[in-house]
């Protein structure tokens, strides 16, 4: 499905329509409707269909079940790695990602996926205000940005 998306993508971007909105159904039954706008119409010209795709893959939702958890307040010296293994002192974590600028300096926050749901609200419960690094986390469920 993704390649055919792409194709139709640049297609739209090469004939200069004004607007041109795609969807991608990523995940199981249901499925996350993810969303991406190019053209004219979205304010930026330079825009390129592979930044698009990026884009959409990196705030997907992740499509094998797993509890993302938002973890806020960190500290800018947490590495990812410190991060996995707070969260693996309550079951198995799939991933664990600080999210960076474009230097690479941490921005003060990240994700971890859980695939057990009973271990990802076990984390989030002793997690949340805890004292690390100098710094109370903030720990909650991920929020779909499509909801807000």
């Amino acid at each position: 499905m993704i390649p055919q998306l792409l194709a139709k993508t640049a297609e739209a971007a090469c004939t200069g329509v004004p607007t041109c909105c795609y969807y991608a159904l990523a995940g199981a039954a249901g499925g996350l409707i993810v969303g991406f706008l190019i053209g004219r119409a979205s304010g930026k010209k330079n825009r390129t269909v592979a930044k698009d795709v990026r884009r959409m893959q990196r705030y997907a939702k992740p499509s094998n079940g797993c509890v993302e958890i938002y973890v806020g307040n960190l500290s800018y010296d947490m590495t990812e790695d410190q991060m996995r293994k707070e969260f693996e002192k309550y079951g198995k974590v799939e991933m664990a990602r600080v999210i960076s600028n474009r230097f690479g300096k941490s921005k003060g926050f990240g994700f971890v996926e859980m695939p057990n749901r009973p271990e990802a609200e076990k984390a989030i419960a002793a997690l949340h205000d805890k004292e690390i690094l100098g710094r109370k986390l903030r720990v909650n469920e991920a929020k779909n940005k499509s909801r807000e």
